[in-house]
């Protein structure tokens, strides 16, 4: 199953019978029912018309994905309009700023199953959205040790992302890899997959080895950018290691460092020696792991509260402010737990 979320920028009513009619069919290809189908009709018009009302506009973001054997459809929505001041008020039924019933955003947090909205005065707000089978079905944690959501945008135009991630689990601890195929398109994908292949093969321990088998790997692809970040649980460190520009930032409260990668490109040239950094696994610390598609200068202290989020909103919140719009674009938020 792709994890590209594909998006659409809302500026007019003119794309909103569109976009409810793709997500209407998709939920029933994934096996809702009509009635569950229709229940998500009802979120994507209610997010669609406050866009368009509130905001003049912004982006909306869906894919399909499966946890554990279950579908489940994400939608992020974007918008860089005023801003909620309160947002606990407005969940509440009956509150409106325009006259009406003031149910919406109410209805919403009832028929989905994981509803969150972040919102600062004058800088606009996202919201994130899980829509299972069924209203009342709990939502499934990650794994222990790490919460993290990631966002994935083709280039505009494309079918395919020329970006990809994975992450893989161990009794040990995890490791998370995150590449951009050079260029876009096709070819680019394709570098991703059989560096994402190579990845999930590989026995190594340590990041700097497990590039060195993924650069062996893709030598007759176009070649890649990447950086792994690996944690081990009985030495409580990373080792990072990465080649290309991969941006990668630790936080831990007010604090925070960036990992800069080693010249080169994987599947052409990269550096004779490498070597990882090895860094203190913490609790609380956040993990933000971006493709260039995003601008880098960015800093999550400017944004009030924003490392008390969930890494959902946290990632699409940078994917706001920092999108370039001229490539691919993936961006993952991983929160220690």
């Amino acid at each position: 199953m792709d994890n590209t979320f594909s998006s659409y920028k809302i500026e007019d009513r003119s794309l909103v019978a569109f976009i409810k009619r793709e997500i209407h069919n998709l939920a029933l290809q994934l096996g809702f029912s009509t009635h569950r189908a229709a229940e998500t009709d009802i979120i994507v018009a209610e997010l669609t018309s406050n866009l368009i009302k509130f905001a003049g506009g912004g982006e909306l973001l869906y894919r399909c994905t499966q946890m554990l054997g279950r579908n489940e459809i994400e939608i992020y929505c974007i918008d860089n309009g005023t801003g909620i001041e309160n947002v606990a008020k407005i969940m509440n039924d009956g509150y409106s700023t325009s006259k009406t019933l003031g149910h919406g955003m109410g209805s919403i947090k009832r028929l989905s199953n994981d509803f969150q909205v972040y919102s600062m005065k004058g800088w606009g707000v996202v919201q994130y959205i899980k829509i299972c089978e069924s209203a009342d079905l709990d939502i499934i944690p990650n794994p222990a040790g790490l919460n993290y959501a990631a966002l994935s945008v083709n280039y505009p135009g494309e079918n395919v992302c020329g970006d990809g991630y994975h992450i893989k689990y161990s009794a040990n601890g995890f490791k998370i890899f995150v590449g951009d195929g050079l260029g876009h398109g096709a070819n680019a994908h394709d570098a991703v997959e059989i560096a994402i292949k190579a990845f999930q093969r590989s026995t190594a321990e340590d990041s700097a080895e497990i590039l060195k088998e993924i650069n062996d790997a893709v030598k007759k692809s176009r070649g890649l950018v990447a950086t792994v970040a690996a944690v081990d649980y009985k030495s409580e460190s990373w080792n990072i290691c990465g080649v290309g520009n991969i941006n990668t930032r630790i936080y831990r409260g007010l604090e925070n460092k960036t990992y800069s990668p080693y010249n080169g490109i994987l599947g052409l040239n990269i550096p004779r020696t490498m070597n990882s950094t090895v860094v203190p696994y913490l609790k609380h610390q956040i993990i933000v792991m971006h493709s260039d598609g995003l601008r880098t200068r960015w800093n999550l202290n400017d944004m009030m509260s924003i490392i008390k989020q969930s890494p959902g909103v946290i990632a699409s919140s940078l994917y706001k402010d920092n999108m370039r719009g001229t490539d691919d674009a993936t961006v993952l938020v991983g929160k220690i737990t």
